[in-house]
C-alpha cells in the first residue's frame, strides 16, 4: 500500500499561536525557523517565525499530514504562496487580544482569496479566554460579511485537543463522510 500524504497549512498575525499549535499537534520534534525578534514584533513577543513552521501527524502506518505555519509577518508574506502548493485546507488562527481582530481576519481571508476559493478553511480563534469581547458570533458575522463560511473554533494552541477538534473540524468540511 503506498504512502498518504496531505497539507495543512497554518496562518495568522505574529502572536497567534501558529508555532506553539503545530507543537502541540505534531507527532515529530518541529521544525522551527524562529529568529530574535527585531522590529515591532518585539513588543508582542521575542521570537517570531522568518521562513515557517513544520510538523506531522501521523495517521495509522499509512497516512501522514504535514502542517505548515506561515510567518505571520507580511515582509515575508512571499513565503505564504509556496508553503500553500499542494494544501487540502487553511487555518487561520487569530489573537482575540489584538488591537482589530476582524482586520486581521479580513487581512489574511484577502491575502489567502485564492486559495480560500478552492479549498478548505478553518478559524481558531485563541487568547479568547484573556480578553472577551469580542466573542465567537462576532467572528461568525465578521466572516459573512466578508462572504464566507467556516467553522470557527475556540482554541487554546498549547492544547493537543484543542488544535485536534480544529483540525477534525477542517477535515470534516472537506469530507463530511469521514467518520472518526
Amino acid at each position: 500500500m503506498s504512502q498518504i500524504n496531505r497539507k495543512i497549512i497554518f496562518t495568522g498575525p505574529v502572536g497567534s499561536g501558529k508555532t506553539t499549535a503545530i507543537n502541540s499537534i505534531s507527532d515529530i520534534d518541529i521544525v522551527s525557523t524562529n529568529k530574535t525578534a527585531t522590529d515591532m514584533t518585539k513588543d508582542r513577543k521575542r521570537n517570531t517565525t522568518v521562513a515557517m513552521d513544520y510538523g506531522i501527524i501521523k495517521l495509522g502506518n499509512d497516512e501522514k499530514v504535514h502542517l505548515y505555519g506561515t510567518p505571520g509577518q507580511q515582509r515575508f508574506d512571499f513565503m505564504w504562496s509556496i508553503l500553500s502548493k499542494g494544501g487540502i485546507g487553511l487555518v487561520l488562527l487569530l489573537d482575540n487580544t489584538r488591537k482589530d481582530p476582524f482586520h486581521d481576519m479580513r487581512f489574511y481571508i484577502n491575502s489567502f482569496k485564492e486559495f480560500i476559493e478552492t479549498h478548505q478553511l478553518v478559524i481558531g480563534i485563541t487568547q479568547i479566554d484573556k480578553q472577551r469581547p469580542p466573542h465567537l458570533d462576532d467572528y461568525q458575522n465578521w466572516l459573512d460579511q466578508l462572504g464566507y463560511k467556516a467553522p470557527i473554533f475556540e482554541v487554546d494552541a498549547r492544547s493537543r485537543e484543542d488544535v485536534s477538534l480544529l483540525l477534525q473540524g477542517l477535515l470534516l468540511s472537506l469530507d463530511p463522510g469521514i467518520s472518526e
